[in-house]
């Protein structure tokens, strides 16, 4: 199949589409038009050949196709083929990621997004917390605790800690779009913020306190039902881990990010030197 679009110069250039490719694109209307779920199956790969008349190699190229996009995984054997499956945040991240190493995203950039948007979440998550998330949010704050003795080591752990508090919240909030958002934003920080060589061990243990400080009082607010007091507080915190981590030198790492970086939750890098 041809398609057609004018090009710079004013010519019509022709882009012809593989024919996988326009198989791919038919299966996504079929996944739309049968209401797939996750769990659901796509029809085998022979049942597949029959209804777009192809061969089996583009069958397959069709389906590598989309499990890359994350909408499918494909198993092998006689009950294997496509089955439909969530597209997990890691794969969304990583597709940003391509997007943005392209751009010039400074920390100041994503802090002034998490500014806007975390107080929200944190509000609207706190008529739907239970008691399992309020156990695991006081495990994060033991976690991230320097004067405890269940204190992560070494201290960038901690900081993972703290993503990790913002994430439990983030799961209980209703709204998908802002979910997204700020996990999203949770795992650029994880996977891309580095601090600079200068930065000493006193300052992540100071911006520790800071956050343990902040996640104390929002879980008693959050307890207590009180969203507006969790929203004022959240902010507060966000204008205080913009100003700790300006201090550290914080800065993104613009990078590719790996294929098998996805299955694991990456670690923020502490110095510049060991970038390489």
């Amino acid at each position: 199949m041809a398609m057609f679009r004018e090009g710079k110069t004013g010519a019509i250039e022709i882009r012809k589409q593989k024919r996988a490719d326009l198989v791919a694109e038919e299966l996504k209307r079929l996944i739309t038009q049968r209401n797939l779920r996750p769990g659901d199956k796509l029809p085998h790969e022979v049942k597949l050949q029959q209804m777009f008349s192809v061969s089996k190699s583009t069958i397959r190229e069709a389906l590598k196709s989309l499990e890359v996009q994350g909408l499918i995984r494909v198993s092998t054997g006689p009950t294997g083929g496509g089955t439909i499956v969530e597209v997990p945040l890691d794969r969304t991240f990583q597709l940003m990621q391509n997007y943005l190493f392209f751009k010039d995203v400074g920390i100041a950039d994503v802090y002034t997004v998490r500014r806007l948007l975390e107080p929200e979440l944190a509000a609207g998550a706190v008529p739907h917390l239970t008691e399992d998330d309020f156990k695991a949010l006081e495990r994060t704050i033991d976690l991230c605790d320097p004067a405890s003795a269940a204190a992560a080591t070494p201290l960038l752990d901690q900081r993972q800690e703290d993503l990790t508090f913002h994430d439990i919240l983030a799961a209980a909030n209703p709204n998908p779009m802002l979910r997204f958002s700020c996990e999203l934003i949770n795992e650029m920080i994880r996977q891309l913020v580095v601090f600079g060589n200068d930065t000493p061990a006193c300052e992540h243990e100071k911006f520790g306190e800071a956050n343990v400080k902040f996640h104390k009082r929002i879980v008693e607010a959050a307890r207590q039902r009180d969203a507006e007091t969790v929203r004022a507080l959240m902010s507060a915190h966000m204008e205080e881990c913009t100003h700790y981590v300006t201090r550290m030198n914080g800065r993104v790492h613009g990078r590719l990010v790996l294929d098998s970086e996805m299955p694991r939750r990456g670690r923020m890098l502490p110095a510049d030197d060991e970038l390489e």
